[in-house]
């Protein structure tokens, strides 16, 4: 018995090591400016420009935040506006949320990945904290089913760039068809839903 017990002993540290808590992060002040930087998703296609995720985030975080979203953007075509941006508006932080047009034109995902990168580090480098928005890769049959899920490629450039990440917030709301106005859009009701899973991701993150 008593050889097996420094085995034991040893798995049952590193099983112990193994469950690292939820990341956090120095939290944003409530009158922070934040920019939100994405596609039609962050614009509020689909919905009234009233209605926009980041109109009701505004009002649950008491942050400033600036709607940046254009529709039709891809990652690859994002950086020249995202400079123009961050040098107009010299935000404390970014919801960075695109890829997904990227996505239905069928890019691979190392390029998106690379080009999410790119505007990471031009986020980074203003001065400003990057917030990333995990984003599916678009699929009629998963959406129908209620099971669409975020790419794996927003995980990865999280944990490599140490950026807090809102994840499956898109994903759930997009799974629900009462919740879209279209394929690829969410209604009203959706956009609501998705302020309030970002609002529920960033207080896990210990950001508010």
């Amino acid at each position: 018995m008593l050889l097996f017990r420094p085995t034991f002993v040893g798995l049952f540290a590193w099983v112990l090591l193994g469950c690292d808590p939820e990341p956090s992060y120095a939290p944003l002040l409530t009158d922070s400016q934040v920019l939100a930087f994405g596609d039609s998703i962050t614009y509020g296609t689909g919905a009234q420009p009233s209605q926009a995720y980041t109109e009701h985030l505004s009002g649950k975080t008491g942050w400033q935040i600036v709607n940046a979203g254009l529709p039709g953007e891809l990652a690859r075509d994002a950086k020249p506006r995202l400079l123009s941006t961050l040098e107009q508006h010299r935000p404390d932080a970014v919801i960075l949320e695109l890829g997904g047009n990227d996505f239905l034109r069928q890019r691979s995902e190392s390029l998106v990945k690379a080009d999410l990168q790119a505007l990471i580090d031009v986020i980074e480098a203003s001065g400003a904290r990057t917030i990333l928005m995990a984003v599916p890769r678009f699929s009629l049959i998963r959406a129908r089913a209620g099971a669409l899920k975020d790419s794996e490629i927003y995980a990865e450039l999280a944990e490599e760039n140490g950026i807090p990440l809102i994840e499956e917030a898109l994903s759930k709301v997009l799974s629900q068809e009462e919740m879209r106005a279209d394929p690829i859009h969410p209604n009203a009701e959706g956009y609501e839903a998705l302020a309030e899973s970002v609002y529920q991701g960033l207080l896990d993150l210990r950001l508010l």
